[in-house]
């Protein structure tokens, strides 16, 4: 596994930071589609996208879809499009409705429920904090939604548990060989961002299985690099970290990407292409 090319995501945007927090974060589609062609053009092969309203708000119109769909597909044409499936107090309807419309080649799929907050501890108060609904029933539907449109499931496990999910759903026949798996470490609610924690979460998962780890704000980097020693991969972008290895400030999701690229050659992996990313991952 370890002599396997390192295949590099960019995260462009989320939908819980705004740019009070980074004044670099793309709304619209036409600078989420520059944010994709940025991070392409600096070694990603996936860049996973949230809808966001123009205003910044995060959208679920499938017509805002559409247009970063149209938008992302004019500046790179090749580049894995990976969109957000995850919302809180929405339906599973609302949140799966772009995916047989726009037919990206991949979608996050997020493997349990938990408690997703952030919280303060200088104030001493929880700025957001609310319950991630992911059910075995919408679990069903959303990775139903997935297959059925050729979309390959990038599996969000945000603890333990949520590794171990995916077992019944594959039992049923429901997951494709080339699922992958994504360990998100550093949201408060799930598991937190540490080495000893990212080295016991690659233990329980299948032999041979692709993943990659996305660890949240600083702590990126640090396990960015454990995962380039483990054989694994790893996402960097906006979404889950505004500050690069130098502690300065990206400037844009290209910038995360170079820095990204400059890591793995460091500890001895090379980056793959898409047309790589593709063939390792069973894209067509």
């Amino acid at each position: 596994m370890s002599a396997k090319k390192l295949i590099l995501s960019a995260a462009l945007t989320g939908a819980a930071t705004n740019r009070s927090h980074c004044p670099y974060i793309p709304y619209t589609p036409t600078e989420i589609a520059e944010e994709a062609r940025r991070a392409a053009d600096a070694g990603a092969s996936i860049v996973h996208i949230h809808a966001r309203e123009d205003n910044g708000q995060p959208s679920w119109r499938t017509e805002v879809f559409e247009e970063i769909h149209t938008e992302v597909r004019l500046r790179c044409p090749d580049i894995i499009i990976n969109y957000s499936t995850g919302a809180i107090a929405l339906s599973k309807e609302e949140r799966t409705a772009h995916l047989a419309i726009t037919k990206p080649d991949m979608a996050a799929f997020n493997m349990g429920s938990m408690n997703y907050a952030i919280y303060s501890s200088k104030a001493k108060q929880f700025y957001w904090n609310a319950v991630f609904e992911n059910s075995f029933d919408t679990m069903i539907h959303v990775v139903k939604e997935m297959t059925n449109n050729g979309i390959v499931p990038e599996m969000e496990c945000f603890d333990t548990g949520h590794i171990h999910n995916a077992a019944p759903l594959r039992d049923m026949g429901l997951i494709p060989d080339n699922a992958c798996y994504s360990l998100v470490m550093g949201v408060l609610g799930g598991i937190p961002a540490t080495t000893e924690n990212l080295i016991h979460q690659i233990k329980q998962l299948p032999n041979d299985a692709y993943w990659q780890v996305i660890a949240i704000s600083r702590k990126q980097w640090q396990l960015a690099a454990v995962a380039c020693t483990m054989g694994g991969n790893f996402r960097v972008g906006l979404e889950d970290n505004f500050y690069l290895p130098n502690n300065q400030m990206a400037k844009s999701n290209g910038e995360c990407v170079e820095w990204g690229v400059k890591l793995a050659n460091m500890m001895g992996r090379e980056v793959a292409t898409i047309a790589e990313t593709r063939q390792m991952l069973n894209i067509p």
